[in-house]
């Protein structure tokens, strides 16, 4: 079994998608994206519609975040790059890493012009590939918000399983919303057979 290495940051080539890491000069683009009001929603990144509509500054603590991903040695930030164009249309993270357990929690995101065009599912085979296979983790995690059917598809193809639902794990605009717990295992195979 390979050792557990979220220090080294790959880059990863699928037919559609190259995710790369990011760089402050990437901060821009992601401030495009993280301004879209459904982004901002079905991350759970706010808590109202009014909050969703206001954009993203490009501001020196976002340029910071996104220079200095790659110094971190224990998560994992990749640039989603749509191969086509070249142009950045989101992200993959592997975050909350526990050593003892070799899990890590998976995140993507996805603006609007890079939605139904099977980048985000190619992203996250290549992600998960990666950290079962190369990286040496154990298990990933997510959670995905009952609003967003879409991202619940995505995973699900990848071969993500149901570990549990939470009642009110995000209140939206007044609005209990449901997160349903998710998991994927190196036992359970390759993302890429999937």
């Amino acid at each position: 079994m390979p050792a557990h290495d979220l220090a080294t940051e790959p880059t990863l080539v699928g037919e559609l998608v190259e995710l790369r890491p990011f760089t402050g000069a990437d901060a821009p683009r992601m401030a495009q994206i993280l301004s879209d009001p459904e982004v901002r929603r079905l991350t759970g990144s706010v808590d109202t519609s009014a909050e969703a509509e206001q954009a993203q500054p490009v501001d020196d603590h976002l340029v910071r975040w996104y220079t200095t991903r790659a110094e971190q040695p224990d998560r994992l930030d990749l640039a989603l790059v749509d191969r086509a164009t070249g142009v950045v249309q989101g992200e993959v993270v592997l975050n909350e890493y526990d050593d003892d357990g070799r899990v890590a929690n998976l995140r993507c995101l996805v603006g609007p012009d890079g939605r139904d065009r099977g980048l985000g599912t190619e992203a996250v085979r290549l992600v998960c590939d990666y950290a079962l296979e190369v990286a040496g983790l154990e298990r990933l995690t997510l959670e995905v918000f009952e609003f967003n059917p879409r991202a619940r598809r995505v995973y699900e193809k990848v071969g993500f399983v149901q570990t549990g639902t939470r009642l009110e794990a995000l209140v939206f605009d007044g609005v209990a919303v449901a997160a349903v717990d998710m998991e994927l295992t190196r036992r359970s195979g390759s993302a890429a057979s999937r």
